[in-house]
């Protein structure tokens, strides 16, 4: 919200957002039951021209420029070897936890998934679901096609029970300036309402 609220552009979003959490870190429970459980956050960050994923790990992070196709997000880091923009200590921090020796490429999913965050179980299948939704529909996308798949409970992407999907959100953004971006959110904690 505030990469939305103090930029222009997803570059830009992306900046705010690094700032912040280098600044005041992240955390809090993400359930409201007594059980404390959290995970760290990614970031689908777009605008008319260009698009980012940022992926984080306490006060480190990652960001890939898409460069084409599709991508998706799903409480997993998904940036491996491609990072076009990290944290300054990154690799010194890994290296100086052992995580990573220093001499093979540099793989930010495989180096910090997992290491200071509660894991995900379900988390890999939804990724890989909603991978397989988007690619189902390749070069075809529209928002009905994508609201029909955040609505998708049987692939876990629209999650219902102890852990559930709060809400939506779709997005127009024409690369025309002179055309509106129009954005779709749900209104009910549950997307397939």
């Amino acid at each position: 919200r505030l990469g939305l609220e103090r930029a222009d552009t997803a570059e830009k979003a992306l900046a705010v957002i690094v700032d912040l959490l280098e600044k005041y870190g992240q955390g809090g429970n993400c359930m409201e039951s007594h059980m404390a459980f959290t995970y760290h956050n990614s970031f689908l960050i777009a605008d008319r021209k260009e698009a980012w994923v940022l992926e984080t790990s306490g006060k480190y992070w990652a960001a890939e420029k898409v460069e084409g196709g599709m991508r998706n997000i799903s409480n997993q880091l998904s940036i491996t070897t491609k990072i076009d923009k990290e944290h300054p200590e990154l690799k010194k921090y890994a290296k100086s936890k052992g995580w990573w020796d220093g001499e093979k490429e540099f793989d930010f999913a495989a180096t910090y998934s997992y290491v200071n965050t509660a894991r995900m179980t379900t988390s890999r299948g939804r990724y890989c679901e909603g991978y397989k939704l988007l690619n189902k529909h390749k070069g075809s996308i529209t928002c009905e096609i994508m609201m029909e798949i955040l609505r998708d409970k049987e692939s876990g992407i629209n999650m219902e029970g102890g852990f559930m999907t709060t809400g939506s959100m779709v997005s127009i953004l024409p690369q025309q300036p002179n055309l509106p971006c129009i954005h779709f959110f749900t209104g009910t904690p549950d997307p397939a309402r």
